[in-house]
């Protein structure tokens, strides 16, 4: 029987939870409601009244939209490199036994624990020891280093939780490893996968010191912000962060809903426990007889 002491510790708990959300999602809604401020002046820190403007010309501003299109270009290609090699990683590292797993798994968690203002230091001496130009392509390699961690933690986590017995059946009834792995083993660990793109991509869009050591003279949205910051972050740039936050939300409740309806067609492709089969009568020679 629940106390009062236990309905006040649940509302306790609620309350405090849901302070922490607001204290998390503030920034997020000062900067989706400036997206609609009436300046007038350069800056944007002070609400001077409601307009549609911004968000009818959300590009009006010089190199802002050429900045987010790179910026979501490297963020798209890190993804799809960082979850090819993240998946074989993660496969990797759970289905099978090898000498340097052990190393292979410390040094790929390494990244997400080294500070990025080291990663990106670091990066900028071995391109310039290299003697490589930095732009484009150098900010694509940082993005797929720091992105690779989170893509074969999240995989790591489903594959882990995944039934071996569904595999084995699979090559039982005369399927190869490439036809398991295929057909079996991907469409399984999918929503991980999709989970962990979508991490990365946003992880990508998002990254400003590793890409500011690396970035050469190429210009991507956040370093467009940092650099607008000094003179006044214009409105577009609410408007846009706003439009990026809305397209994920909508993207992680896809996949969300694809989870649950995978789960509910698993569940409902599970045999019931049906009855048990009648037992066939042995004859012996005397009951033989008896017949």
């Amino acid at each position: 029987m629940r106390t009062r002491a236990d309905r006040l510790r649940d509302w306790a708990i609620g309350i405090w939870a849901a302070l922490a959300l607001i204290y998390l999602f503030i920034p997020i809604f000062v900067v989706a409601l400036f997206s609609f401020n009436d300046n007038k002046g350069r800056f944007n820190f002070t609400w001077e009244g409601f307009t549609w403007r911004h968000w009818q010309h959300p590009f009006s501003v010089e190199g802002l939209g050429p900045a987010l299109e790179k910026s979501l270009i490297i963020g798209l290609l890190a993804t799809l490199i960082a979850l090819v090699l993240g998946t074989g990683i993660a496969l990797a590292t759970v289905r099978h036994r090898f000498r340097a797993r052990g190393v292979v798994e410390q040094l790929i968690f390494l990244p997400l624990a080294t500070p990025e203002v080291v990663m990106g230091a670091a990066l900028l001496g071995l391109f310039l020891t290299a003697n490589f130009a930095r732009g484009f392509v150098t900010i694509l390699i940082a993005h797929v280093m720091f992105t690779l961690g989170y893509v074969v933690v999240t995989i790591r986590a489903r594959l882990e939780g995944m039934d071996l017995h569904v595999e084995e059946a699979a090559m039982d009834l005369g399927a190869n490893e490439w036809t398991t792995l295929r057909k079996v083993t991907l469409p399984l660990i999918a929503p991980g996968i999709a989970a962990a793109g979508l991490l990365a991509y946003a992880i990508s869009i998002d990254d400003f010191v590793v890409t500011n050591f690396n970035a050469g003279q190429t210009t991507t949205f956040p370093l467009f912000i940092y650099g607008a910051a000094r003179q006044g972050v214009p409105p577009e740039v609410n408007v846009l962060a706003t439009a990026l936050l809305l397209t994920v939300l909508a993207l992680m409740i896809l996949n969300v809903l694809l989870q649950r309806r995978l789960a509910r067609r698993d569940a409902g492709a599970r045999p019931t426990s049906a009855a048990p089969a009648p037992v066939p009568e042995v004859l012996t020679p005397g009951t033989a007889a008896a017949h």
